[in-house]
């Protein structure tokens, strides 16, 4: 039986759009917490300007023991949106989906470049994944992820199983080495 008061990274559903306000009243609360956001062309008064959004609309990571997650989903009417997300287990129940620190910190590095490179990825896309490698040089350095071809062409993807996936699209084969 796995311990409530363990700091982990939830991956949380968020309904109706509302993953902005959560976040803003995580951050007043000082608990850890990750969006993955990107640039989009919106429409303005002005024309057409660069917005910074969710890449992912609904899904917010949190850094919390799951004891203080329930808390503040039972107690506090702003986080009642917030919805944990499941995975079976081994031996068919469900439990509750929480991601390695490694893993976590991977995904965090390469989905906040905000750049051109980096696309998200629905989760369904990053399905019969290839060979594992570690990104040997530059940025992403440490890195570690698959290399998958979509739509005929490879990527390096990080993906976080049943959740989200982040890809870059372009690494030089000498930058990344097999593990």
């Amino acid at each position: 039986m796995e311990s409530n008061d363990i700091i982990r990274w939830y991956p949380m559903r968020v309904t109706y759009h509302r993953e902005l306000k959560i976040k803003e009243q995580l951050d007043l609360l000082g608990i850890e917490n990750f969006m993955p956001m990107h640039y989009d062309l919106a429409d303005s008064s002005e024309g057409p300007r660069k917005t910074l959004v969710p890449a992912i609309h609904n899904l917010i990571f949190v850094h919390a023991s799951q004891e203080v997650l329930t808390h503040l989903k039972m107690h506090r009417k702003e986080f009642e949106p917030m919805r944990y997300m499941m995975k079976t287990s081994a031996n068919g129940m469900s439990e509750i989906l929480h991601v390695p620190d490694r893993q976590m910190e991977d995904f965090i590095k390469v989905a906040s470049a905000q750049d051109a490179s980096i696309i998200f990825l629905d989760v369904r896309d990053s399905a019969n994944l290839g060979r594992r490698v570690r990104i040997t040089a530059g940025r992403f350095k440490g890195v570690e992820g698959v290399i998958k071809r979509i739509r005929k062409n490879k990527y390096f993807l990080i993906q976080i199983d049943g959740v989200a996936a982040v890809a870059i699209t372009y690494i030089p084969s000498d930058c990344l080495e097999p593990i």
